[in-house]
């Protein structure tokens, strides 16, 4: 016992501070670089002048919209902390973060309804292989005892909770806290150190309750500990460490530390936690599949675009050295050359003129590269560790600038914005002519407007994306259509005679002929063909056509007048006429939806559903994941473009949902009359 940890890993670090909404992150960080000395202070997060506040949306909805980047210095070594965003509508920003980091920190509270928030960050973590500590915020203000609250947030990990520190408390309010570990006490004071106090007397038994606790919890991986516990011998301290080290970086407990990061308090130690228990780079390459050798090995982590630095690629580096100048190898066989390596301090930066292995910086003008690309000064490339898919967006708007002089440069802006949130999705619907903007939440697209208007300068209209309605025909019919002009010289002369018929849903399109004896010659039968489906792009509801068969049976034609445009417009004439006698009816499509929430709003969602038109198809628990629900159900579309704001109101935030087509079902009624005049045309 005493070496499973290898001693303390020593070389540049990189820290994700991660957690619920309004846990206390941001207000961490703050006291990480006050502790530092990178900052003179601590500012409350109620003051919008913290490090992680730098932006105007942050500020404006008092939360982290993107990740922020700070390194700093603690007992000679370089440590880089990465705030998250904890609202799951940016929560994408973490997941290329994780992947390139040593260690993170979760920041939770005592508060039974972050709980699935909190079961969303650590199976991420789970997924990615990352070590983690919890830091237990706002003891002062916690009702429950430490204790019944690890008991309440365990389900929320798969791993063992394991308590390093109890809350000291005098008349009730906590002053302290005991760490079980060294079996020393810490009195807190405001923005300052801790004094080093004995343990008091009264609190001996619980600390030393505790204490056995977690060297039970120890022992499940370490066989002389167990021994040492069952024949009541006391265990040295340096092995103790030495197993709160080895665990933490394997994987098997997350040990959880305690304080009120809004006064200071318990952040030392975490801080000489983080320092004697982290893994290092070289934990973090294993755990990527990083090449080994000598070549340079450079994951990007996230992208900025800076209003006078241009593009910056926030990095770490695995293996190697960066210099400025350097080139690196990008993933499709091209180069890129480094211009300026700068240290973060949220929007402020230092410039570098080199980068080790372990080093977080900001690589300059890498115009080519993408947020979670893998760069290598290797010939040809590395290959990628690291495969970033954002998850089904799930709110969309149509967008278009208020002056049409400013498209091409809202086109523009909004490459740069989807560089720096690879999350975003941005389509053109031919069908309604819209540039559709896709996301993650209403709060995510607000957000990205605000830059637009704000950053850009572009002021933008935004609306809910068209329904994409279709029509089709209850009936069937036979209709002439002639198209005959005389205006001097050579005519116009086409002649057709079609039937038209529905066909079974989702049949699309058919088109036939039953010409007999060159009524209608061969060469105007793709004619008619093309006049037809000309015609069904908007029929006589408005929207495209589907589900129809036509056949072309009979005709004319003039020797001299006839030609392709004038059986195209005979056809056109009789598709006209025809299909308003067709009983046309208006088709809506409808989605299969799959909605993953926690167990205790699932009655809540099951009510919600038939209030947007939905059909329940089912629910069960959702596998793997104690505590979640599944629920499936067909919608229609037009009823899902705000859902999500419905969903997350009802499950704090953190619901969502899949949503493919399933199939197109008629629309009558007052419905298919507000769709049709939305679309200009009368019912």
């Amino acid at each position: 016992m005493g070496t499973r940890a290898g001693g303390r890993r020593t070389g540049p670090k990189c820290i994700a501070i991660v957690g619920p909404f309004a846990s206390g992150k941001t207000t961490l960080l703050e006291a990480i670089l006050a502790r530092t000395g990178s900052i003179p202070r601590q500012n409350p997060v109620s003051s919008g002048n913290t490090v992680s506040d730098y932006s105007p949306e942050a500020r404006a909805h008092a939360m982290s919209v993107e990740a922020t980047i700070a390194t700093t210095e603690f007992m000679g070594e370089q440590l880089t902390f990465v705030d998250c965003p904890g609202s799951i509508e940016f929560s994408f920003e973490a997941e290329p973060v994780l992947a390139a980091c040593d260690l993170a920190v979760v920041v939770a509270e005592a508060d039974e309804k972050k709980i699935p928030a909190l079961q969303l960050i650590m199976r991420k973590l789970d997924d990615l292989g990352v070590p983690r500590i919890l830091f237990l915020n706002k003891v002062d203000k916690a009702i429950t005892g430490v204790r019944d609250t690890l008991k309440m947030l365990q389900p929320a990990s798969s791993v063992p909770l394991l308590l390093r520190q109890i809350p000291l408390r005098k008349d009730g309010v906590v002053i302290g806290s005991i760490d079980l570990a060294l079996e020393r006490a810490y009195i807190y004071r405001e923005y300052a150190e801790s004094e080093v106090a004995q343990i008091p007397g009264d609190d001996k038994a619980r600390e030393l309750e505790a204490r056995f606790s977690m060297l039970e919890t120890l022992a499940d991986h370490d066989d002389q500990l167990m021994e040492q516990l069952l024949e009541e011998i006391e265990p040295p301290k340096d092995a103790i460490f030495d197993d709160l080290a080895a665990d933490l970086r394997d994987g098997a407990v997350t040990p959880v530390l305690i304080g009120t990061a809004e006064k200071g308090n318990g952040v030392l130690r975490l801080l000489k936690a983080i320092r004697h228990d982290a893994p290092d780079i070289e934990a973090t390459r294993k755990r990527l599949g990083a090449p080994d050798g000598a070549a340079t090995v450079v994951q990007a982590m996230k992208t900025i675009h800076t209003p006078h630095g241009g593009k910056l690629s926030v990095s770490r580096i695995l293996s190697g050295q960066v210099a400025d100048g350097s080139e690196l190898w990008l993933p499709g066989g091209e180069t890129a050359k480094v211009s300026g390596i700068y240290r973060m301090l949220g929007k402020d930066q230092s410039k570098l003129t080199m980068a080790k292995a372990g080093d977080t910086v900001a690589l300059g003008k890498l115009d080519e590269v993408k947020t979670g690309q893998t760069l290598s000064s290797a010939k040809g490339g590395a290959k990628q560790l690291f495969q970033f898919e954002p998850p089904q967006p799930v709110f969309a708007f149509a967008l278009r600038p208020k002056e049409r002089k400013d498209e091409v440069k809202m086109s523009a802006a909004i490459q740069r914005l989807a560089e720096e949130d690879p999350s975003l999705t941005l389509r053109h619907n031919q069908d309604s002519a819209e540039t559709v903007l896709s996301g993650h939440g209403e709060m995510h697209l607000r957000v990205v407007r605000e830059r637009l208007e704000g950053k850009n300068q572009i002021p933008v209209e935004g609306h809910p994306p068209a329904v994409p309605y279709r029509e089709t025909i209850r009936k069937s019919i036979q209709q002439r259509g002639r198209h005959k002009k005389q205006s001097g010289g050579h005519g116009q002369f086409g002649d057709v005679v079609i039937e038209i018929k529905p066909l079974p849903r989702g049949s699309g399109f058919q088109f036939t002929d039953t010409i007999t004896g060159g009524v209608v010659p061969k060469t105007y039968i793709q004619s008619v063909e093309t006049g037809v489906r000309d015609y069904l792009k908007s029929g006589p509801l408005g929207f495209p056509v589907v589900d129809v068969a036509v056949n072309l049976s009979d005709g004319s034609y003039h020797a001299v007048d006839s030609s392709d445009m004038a059986f195209q417009m005979a056809a056109r004439l009789a598709m006209k006429e025809g299909m308003a006698a067709c009983s046309p009816v208006l088709l809506e499509p409808v989605m299969k939806v799959e909605i993953v929430t926690p167990s205790e709003a699932t009655s809540k969602i099951i009510a919600l559903i038939p209030q947007r038109r939905g059909q329940i198809l089912g629910y069960d628990a959702r596998s793997g994941w104690p505590g979640w629900d599944v629920v499936e159900a067909t919608m229609p579309q037009a009823e899902i473009g705000d859902l999500i704001i419905e969903l997350r109101s009802a499950t704090a935030g953190v619901a969502s949902y899949r949503a493919v087509f399933d199939h197109m079902a008629e629309l009558t009624g007052r419905l298919a009359d507000d769709a049709m005049n939305a679309n200009g045309k009368a019912a």
